[in-house]
């Protein structure tokens, strides 16, 4: 009777080669190893990366550094100017600060009712029982925007009489037009799958618009009301027509008596701002946007 065929023990698969003295590969050794190879409990994970910032240096700085180079140009000209007796009159007796001052306020002042006026309204207009009147309300702020602010503000003056409210009125219906689109389009935009899901988590329907709706919105609304800023900036000039002030009396003075350095004076004081108070806008447009919402890590 033959013998049994010889079968290696398990702890066989462990003893060394026979003439090599180095033990053969494990079946199981081209598996991946959980840890390091050198045995150590491994590093610690890499610390969490800070976000980018969200201004950069050049937007916070640029800008700014380009309006002081050209106020202080603009002073420099301006102190070796030759003035005649029109011209000292009327930029005497701190008629200068008095006009911006009063530009500034007129800016302030709209763009705070444009926005008592247009967010609200724009909400409105995208609930379901409101959308009836979306085409007439449009319809009176495009009309507001396509009429010539000169002549709207004429209109205004013969009926409120001359004055600083005939002056706002004109720039608050100038300026509600980008605030009240921008508001319905960034209600309008937002996912209607997002709604649902904060319906079914039982949230209220003002919780949802406050919560959900508001915020997903929030950078279209900005946007428009840094176009609304602008807006008002450029149409306060024409409040001197009305007796509302601002920076266009240095402007009218100096073309009704044809004196160049209130005219430049006046002019310059008016474009810088207007970057002054755009930059401005941009900045809150980036700081008020909710992170979520940034793009890129």
């Amino acid at each position: 009777m033959s013998a049994p065929p010889d079968t290696a023990p398990e702890s066989d698969a462990t003893s060394t080669a026979p003439g090599t003295g180095v033990a053969p590969e494990s079946p199981h050794s081209c598996e991946p190893s959980s840890g390091p190879p050198d045995g150590s409990r491994g590093e610690a994970p890499p610390p969490y990366e800070a976000r980018p910032l969200r201004i950069t240096w050049r937007k916070l700085t640029l800008l700014p550094s380009l309006l002081v180079v050209v106020l202080l140009s603009t002073w420099f000209w301006f102190r070796h100017a030759e003035l005649d007796a029109i011209s000292a009159n009327a930029l005497a007796n701190g008629q200068v600060w008095l006009a911006l001052r009063q530009h500034i306020a007129l800016t302030a002042v709209s763009t705070f009712f444009v926005l008592v006026i247009a967010v609200p309204l724009g909400v409105l207009l995208t609930r379901r029982r409101f959308r009836a009147a979306t085409p007439f309300v449009r319809a009176v702020a495009n009309a507001g925007q396509a009429t010539p602010a000169i002549g709207l503000l004429a209109l205004l003056v013969i009926w409120l009489g001359i004055g600083r409210t005939a002056a706002l009125i004109g720039m608050i219906a100038y300026a509600v037009l980008p605030v009240l689109s921008n508001t319905m389009a960034g209600l309008r935009a937002n996912d209607p799958t997002l709604l649902e899901a904060a319906r079914g988590i039982g949230m209220s329907p003002a919780e949802v618009l406050t919560r959900v709706e508001l915020p997903l919105a929030v950078p279209l609304i900005l946007a428009g009301v840094r176009t609304a800023l602008v807006l008002n900036v450029g149409t306060a000039t024409l409040a001197a027509f009305g007796g509302g002030g601002g920076l266009g009396v240095l402007i009218t003075t100096g073309i009704t008596n044809q004196r160049m350095p209130v005219l430049v004076l006046g002019s310059i004081l008016t474009v810088a701002l207007a970057l002054l108070v755009d930059w401005l806008a941009s900045l809150a447009e980036v700081l008020l946007r909710p992170r979520g919402l940034e793009e890129g890590p």
